[in-house]
């Protein structure tokens, strides 16, 4: 498989044809950033002094977020002209190899961490840039673990030769 094609699963509509993560990562990220504003509100940070940042703050966080909302982006439109589900509850039906695909093999997680950064950063919250270092666990352990064996089991060498040519996050 080269780079931008994409491998068509063989059929599986099976119980186990899923990958079984510990969390959906939106919800993960979304319940991070939830906890975090609700500390911050409790708990104002102190240890995050930003002052040198503070007129453009904002801006920079509004711009860290939108690249991961323009990522995220494209790769929803890479899973949908593949034919293949977005969802860690559905089964893959494909292997996307191209678009940010050819640079990362969780592009989708990248974005969420830049959603959630840049939110991190237009606050500012120690608290939240601090959640997101256990998110980055969850995601590699709980998630993204589980998706490759997932993938590798499904799709055998196809996966396997992607996963050897393209790093997992950047």
């Amino acid at each position: 498989m080269s780079i931008g094609q994409q491998t068509q699963a063989p059929e599986n509509t099976g119980q186990d044809d899923k990958p079984g993560v510990v969390v959906r990562p939106p919800l993960l990220y979304a319940g991070a950033l939830v906890l975090g504003l609700v500390i911050e509100f409790l708990l104002p940070s102190s240890l995050l002094d930003l002052t040198w940042l503070e007129p453009h703050q904002r801006v920079i966080g509004v711009a860290i977020s939108t690249c991961g909302f323009v990522l995220l982006s494209l790769c929803m439109m890479e899973f949908r002209r593949a034919g293949t589900n977005v969802p860690t509850s559905l089964p893959a039906n494909a292997v996307v190899a191209s678009g940010p695909y050819a640079f990362s093999r969780n592009p989708i997680y990248v974005a969420l961490s830049l959603i959630y950064l840049g939110i991190a950063v237009a606050v500012p919250s120690a608290w939240l840039m601090g959640l997101l270092v256990p998110v980055l666990v969850i995601m590699r352990y709980g998630v993204i673990a589980r998706e490759e064996t997932y993938l590798e089991r499904k799709f055998g060498e196809a996966y396997l030769g992607y996963k050897d040519r393209v790093r997992r996050w950047l």
